[in-house]
């Protein structure tokens, strides 16, 4: 895999993870989630996003329940900390610090 790849399926991962941290019950599906990726800047198929999700469930960090047509992902306790940055993995991107009201 390139660097290029693999960057971009680093912040991929971290993307994926804020969007959760910051949505209600902290829960979203995959369809969404591609828009949201791409509002972001990390164009992402759905397929990558399903892939990403299922990685990230392999890792704990996420639970995933397919429901055939969609899948829907919550974030772990252990997600969340990785979004925020209090916690590190070496395949997901770490998040910039963030100015206050930022």
């Amino acid at each position: 895999m390139t660097d290029y790849s693999e960057t971009l399926r680093r912040h991929r991962r971290l993307a994926i993870l804020r969007h959760l941290a910051a949505c209600a019950e902290y829960t979203s599906n995959a369809s969404i989630l591609a828009d949201v990726l791409r509002g972001v800047g990390v164009t992402s198929t759905r397929s990558q996003v399903v892939t990403e999700l299922t990685w990230l469930a392999e890792q704990g960090f996420v639970h995933n329940d397919d429901r055939g047509d969609f899948v829907i992902t919550m974030a772990t306790d252990r997600g969340v900390e990785i979004a925020a940055g209090q916690a590190t993995h070496p395949e997901i991107q770490r998040p910039r610090p963030r100015r206050n009201g930022a």
